[in-house]
């Protein structure tokens, strides 16, 4: 692998990135293991963000490196459309164990932002195939990420993400977000106010019909936008609202998934089952790209009982890829050997009480914190939103420490194997950057 610096960083165009600041002052990944990345100066960065939210497991997994390799040297490419191998069905079958057999069938796609616009097209197809082919409309949230397809662009909330590109899918409304700083500040877990703006939903079915709604989507945690936790209650609201209506509710796990609330899903943790869960990132530990639509398994037979053929008009040329198939088998057995989510479990209240002994330090007006995520949001410079965190990340860097932040709020969420001295340094270098920020 090439550790140099490139001769020139022009021709590539960095998505969800300040292009002209970064390629003035880069910040070089060149190799990661364990809970480390190491940059192209050599030095150890401490990852407090699982790459992208990716990496549960930590970095290099010999187990994981060991299958990809050898998937590649067995089967580099296997088309699954009219065709099959046998690891594509055998992963099905995991991932259904995985679930404690809540669901019964997954589609196979390759990022997030594919898993929910395919989730999107089955949900509309679903209600087409039992006869009720009006109901069209979807409903999404303020401040809800979902992606970049169109379908997730057209649900989510997020003003930056969605300005520039007209105006998107007709026919979805959205929710209002749960987060209030004022009654909901430094709360540890679940907030205690807001679980009435379920309720939301009930207005938006008096405005447009039941009749015309065909699904909700939600991120059970919103994570791109800064960590917003739902309110007590939230969760199951919204599930008996859409009961009642006969609505499909699709949870967002790409980010919740695969332990980062300490549990499977965030289905587990908040004890609420959707109809439908799109999931990605964890689904192979960040090391080739996959995505997933879990699904319940009367919506699946909803098409199945149509007329013989193909039932469902839709794919990818990488659905299913033998690679993408043999890293999430191994990453499901990591989980399994290492015990992943038990040793989550032990170290969280460790980490909660590392996030909130932040209170009180410069600029710091919330902190919340579930499983093994944490937001810190800060006082934004008047006139410059974005800038105190942004400062923030650069800093954090050059100590040694890789966050995230979006807006005024840094986001965190390491690898699921840390140890408490990885918590001490994360915590120590981020405390000693918040005391000195503009």
């Amino acid at each position: 692998m090439n550790e140099a610096r490139p001769e020139s960083m022009s021709a590539f165009w960095m998505p969800f990135t300040n292009n002209r600041d970064f390629k003035s002052d880069p910040r070089l990944l060149v190799s990661a293991e364990g809970m480390y990345y190491k940059d192209v100066d050599g030095n150890q960065i401490l990852d407090g963000t699982a790459g992208l939210w990716c990496v549960p497991c930590g970095h290099a997994q010999p187990r994981i490196v060991s299958a990809v390799r050898e998937m590649i040297g067995q089967l580099d490419f296997a088309p699954t459309f009219q065709m099959g191998h046998p690891a594509a069905f055998d992963l099905a079958e995991k991932l259904m164990d995985y679930t404690g057999h809540k669901f019964g069938h997954v589609f196979y796609t390759n990022s997030g932002s594919e898993a929910v616009d395919t989730a999107l097209k089955i949900a509309l197809a679903y209600h087409k195939a039992r006869g009720e082919g009006g109901r069209t409309r979807l409903i999404g949230r303020e401040r809800g990420y979902h992606g970049v397809g169109f379908g997730g662009l057209s649900v989510g909330g997020i003003g930056p993400n969605r300005k520039a590109f007209g105006p998107l899918l007709p026919g979805v409304d959205h929710l209002p977000h749960t987060h209030n700083l004022l009654k909901n500040a430094f709360s540890r877990g679940e907030p205690d106010f807001g679980a009435e703006l379920a309720d939301e939903l009930e207005r938006l079915v008096t405005l447009h019909d039941a009749s015309t709604i065909a699904a909700v989507i939600v991120e059970p945690v919103s994570g791109s936008t800064g960590v917003l936790v739902p309110p007590k209650g939230y969760l199951k609201k919204l599930r008996q609202i859409c009961d009642k209506h006969g609505i499909l509710l699709i949870f967002d796990e790409v980010i919740t998934g695969f332990g980062r609330l300490t549990t499977p899903f965030a289905a587990d943790y908040f004890e609420v089952e959707p109809d439908m869960m799109t999931t990605a990132k964890g689904l192979t530990n960040g090391v080739i790209p996959m995505g997933a639509v879990f699904s319940k398994k009367h919506i699946h037979d909803a098409f199945m009982d149509a007329p013989a053929g193909i039932e469902l008009f839709h794919g990818y040329t990488y659905s299913g890829h033998p690679v993408a198939c043999a890293a999430s088998l191994a990453t499901l057995e990591v989980f399994k050997e290492q015990q992943i989510l038990e040793h989550a479990r032990g170290i969280q209240p460790y980490w909660e009480d590392a996030v909130h002994s932040l209170k009180g330090l410069p600029h710091v007006i919330d902190l919340r914190t579930i499983g093994l995520i944490a937001g810190i949001e800060l006082e934004p410079i008047p006139g410059k939103p974005g800038a105190r965190a942004f400062q923030a990340l650069k800093k954090a860097f050059a100590d040694g420490i890789l966050i995230r932040t979006t807006g005024d709020i840094i986001a965190l969420s390491p690898p699921l194997i840390l140890e408490k001295q990885h918590i001490d340094d994360l915590f120590g270098k981020l405390a000693n950057v918040l005391k000195n920020l503009d």
